[in-house]
Order: structure tokens, then C-alpha cells, then sequence
């Protein structure tokens, strides 16, 4: 095979070869004949949590099938649809999900397996609108997973550590539409001392900035039109200027129209929570992530800290993200037990200069509390992360059931997760 990468082309898959079934039936028995193999997606992460030191597999040729249930509110569909294609078939028939991700162009099952988690005070993770899944176990036989079984809680955000999950059963909501509001210069004094009245002033709340900058650059907020009439945003009373256009400082203008629609104009969710446009590119590709979630009562001390190092932060940085989410009872979840804040970095590609600042920065938070987004740079090996997770033992219990022989292990799961 020849040597194939991730999106960001950072990460070269060590996999001898990538099997890209056209039915479930195939998939079933390349899984089964395989002595090592993990699924593959959309290649968003930033590390080799989706690589294999066997075979890869990609679902992504199989038709997704959509099924809505009107009376249990639910949809399924193929694990590895991208949340464009989903958004928009949901949107269509007149219904929502609570949250999505950023990026319409990435899988369903890769932002749900790794605990990715859009914004919101009230809004669960991604994976918190999970009712069901169906994943093919090391024999090749098909297991379904529900809501208030015994396993539902570890099975979700998994890792690909359990099996290849083929199909999600995700709860649905009426269709409701948004407005995107953005905002400049909220001063840094009132960002700590009203974290919580601005990240609670919409339904969907985001602070993008550097870190030296002497104001927080940029403010979104994504409000609820009710009764089809746009409720007035305003962040006047934060300190805050409102502006027409998403980016105007921190060297993101150029993805201006990448984005999408701010301004005020209302809106369906399905085109207002992603912050990028489906049919143009995710960013820049010549970036890294990494991302860290803190107890909501530890991100002032975070935000702080952050600030105190930032002039060594922002000469490699592209941006920062500050967003929220509620707690929820998924094992690996990144806002398991408690409700969380992520600040979220996008790196130029200097690998040697940022794996140095990243690992600074997780020797910040981890004592705060942060747990590593499992889909970026993370450096903290299993047993630094093991007291992050209260769960973990029984993760690692379950995984041990699912797959005793280790079919689905790879070495980011025995680095960071088996130890």
C-alpha cells in the first residue's frame, strides 16, 4: 500500500492495507479474517488513534440508509456518514440534532468514538445524543448496543476499541432555526469574571482568540429564533462590539467565506451550529490540533494560566476556542461527571516547535483536571491520564470482554488508554 495519511498530514497510517467494503455482510467477514484491524473515517484526527499495526477498514462506500422514527424521535444510519449529509436529510424532513460538530465534513462515529462536543452550557457532547449503536465484535458477528443496557455507558465513546461500529441510533428534535451573532474585543477582566453569564447568553456560545491579544479577538454566539421572530443578541453589556463579519483579527480572515452565515440572519440549524460551510474545505489543511476539557469551575484558572505563557503560545498558533458543554455519564467522555469548558488550539504545521508548547500547556492542565481530546496531540501516557477517568478500569474491563485477543488494539490505544 502506498503510504497514506490523515487529513492534516501529520500522521502516516502504519497499516499494511485499507479495505474499503461495500456492504456490511463483507465488512463482516474482512473483520472476521483479520488478526488486527481499526475502522477509518474521515481522517480528521491528529494522531493514530484511527491506525492499525494489521489492516484499516472504511465503511464509507456503504449506503448510509437513513431511518427516521417519528414516534421514538430517533434516526439511524450508516456510523460513517459525515454530519453534512446527515444535517442536511434530518433538515429536510423537519428535524434537528441538539448539537453538532464545527465540521460538517467529519463522521458521526469518529466525533461520537471520541467524545467531540460542538458548545452550549446546556448541550451534552455529540455523543450524548447516542440511543443505539450496531458494531461488528472480532468474529465477524453483529452486536447492538442500547440505551440503559449494562455496557451502553462504556460502548459509546469507545475508541474503536470494542469493534467497528457500523450503524448509530441518534435522538432527533423538531427543526428549529438560529442566528449567529459575532462580537470583538470582549475585554480579558470581564471574560473571567462573567464566564458564565456570556457563556450561558446563547444557545451555542464560542470565544476565539491569542493569547497575548489584550481583548478576547472574537465572540459567536448562536441563539434560538422563537416564533420566527430573531430575539435582539447583544454583548454590549459584556464590554463587547458587535461586528457583521466572523473574522476580523487573529489571521483567520481568509476562511471568512468558509464559514457559515453570521450577521444576525436567521436561520436552520443545520446551517448555523457548524461553524464550516459543507460543500468548501475544513480549514486550512497545513494545521495540528489539540484541545484539553476542564471542570467549568477550574476555567478561570485555566484561562489564566494560559494567558501568563501566551507569548510563547502565539507564535505557532492560528487560533483558540473557548467553548462549553454539559455533564454527562459516558465512561471516556471528556464531560463525564461534570460539566466542562474545552479551550481548543489550531497549530501551523511546526511540528517540533508545537510538540514542545503542547506539552507545556497539558502540563498546565492536567493538574487542572484537562482531559486531552482523544482525536489530537495528546503526550500524557495511560497512567497519567487514569486518574482523569474514574471509569477507565471498567473501560479496560469491557474492552478485555469485546475483544479479548486485542483484534482492535493499536499502539495510541496501548499508549494512552491500556497502558
Amino acid at each position: 500500500m502506498a503510504q497514506e495519511r490523515n487529513w492534516s498530514q501529520n500522521h502516516v497510517f502504519a497499516a499494511a492495507r485499507i479495505h474499503r467494503p461495500a456492504s456490511i455482510d463483507e465488512a463482516r467477514h474482512l473483520i472476521a479474517a483479520a488478526p488486527k484491524i481499526h475502522a477509518v473515517g474521515s481522517r480528521h484526527s491528529f494522531n493514530g488513534i484511527a491506525d492499525s499495526g494489521g489492516e484499516m477498514i472504511d465503511l464509507g462506500a456503504i449506503d448510509p440508509d437513513f431511518v427516521i422514527d417519528r414516534d421514538a424521535m430517533t434516526v439511524t444510519f450508516g456510523a460513517n456518514t459525515q454530519y453534512g449529509p446527515l444535517c442536511a436529510t434530518l433538515q429536510s424532513h423537519g428535524y434537528a440534532l441538539h448539537n453538532t460538530a464545527s465540521l460538517p465534513h467529519i463522521t458521526v462515529i469518529g466525533a461520537v468514538a471520541t467524545g467531540t462536543h460542538g458548545s452550549g452550557d446546556a448541550n451534552g457532547t455529540l455523543s450524548t445524543a447516542v440511543a443505539g449503536l450496531e458494531l461488528i465484535a472480532p468474529n465477524g458477528d453483529l452486536v447492538a448496543v442500547r440505551r440503559g443496557e449494562a455496557d451502553f455507558d462504556g460502548a459509546v465513546v469507545a475508541l474503536g476499541a470494542l469493534g467497528i461500529v457500523t450503524r448509530l441510533t441518534l435522538d432527533i428534535l423538531p427543526s428549529f432555526d438560529l442566528r449567529q451573532d459575532a462580537f470583538v474585543d470582549l475585554p480579558w477582566e470581564t471574560a473571567l469574571a462573567e464566564f458564565d453569564a456570556i457563556s450561558s447568553a446563547a444557545y451555542s456560545f464560542s470565544m476565539l482568540t491569542k493569547w497575548t491579544s489584550p481583548s478576547v479577538d472574537r465572540l459567536w454566539l448562536k441563539t434560538v429564533v422563537v416564533d420566527g421572530e430573531p430575539r435582539e443578541v447583544s454583548a454590549a453589556g459584556f464590554g463587547a462590539t458587535s461586528v457583521a463579519t466572523p473574522f476580523v483579527a487573529g489571521g483567520l480572515e481568509d476562511s471568512a467565506a468558509l464559514v457559515t452565515t453570521f450577521g444576525g440572519i436567521p436561520g436552520p440549524w443545520s446551517e448555523r451550529l457548524p461553524h464550516f460551510r459543507p460543500d468548501g474545505p475544513p480549514g486550512p489543511t497545513a494545521q495540528v490540533q489539540s484541545e484539553y476539557m476542564l471542570p467549568r469551575p477550574q476555567a478561570g484558572a485555566a484561562l489564566s494560566a494560559l494567558r501568563e505563557i501566551g507569548d510563547s503560545i502565539d507564535p505557532h498558533l492560528i487560533a483558540s476556542e473557548v467553548r462549553t458543554m454539559a455533564a454527562d455519564r459516558l465512561w471516556l467522555s471528556p464531560a463525564y461527571g461534570r460539566d466542562t469548558v474545552a479551550i481548543h488550539f489550531t497549530w501551523e504545521m511546526k511540528p517540533a516547535e508545537v510538540a514542545a508548547i503542547t506539552q507545556q500547556i497539558e502540563d498546565l492542565l492536567l493538574p487542572l483536571g484537562g482531559r486531552p481530546h482523544w482525536g489530537k496531540i495528546i503526550h500524557a501516557d495511560a497512567g497519567r491520564l487514569a486518574p482523569l477517568y474514574p471509569r477507565l478500569p471498567d473501560f479496560r474491563a469491557l474492552a478485555a470482554r469485546y475483544d479479548p485477543d486485542g483484534k482492535f488494539r493499536n499502539a495510541f490505544l496501548d499508549r494512552h488508554v491500556f497502558g
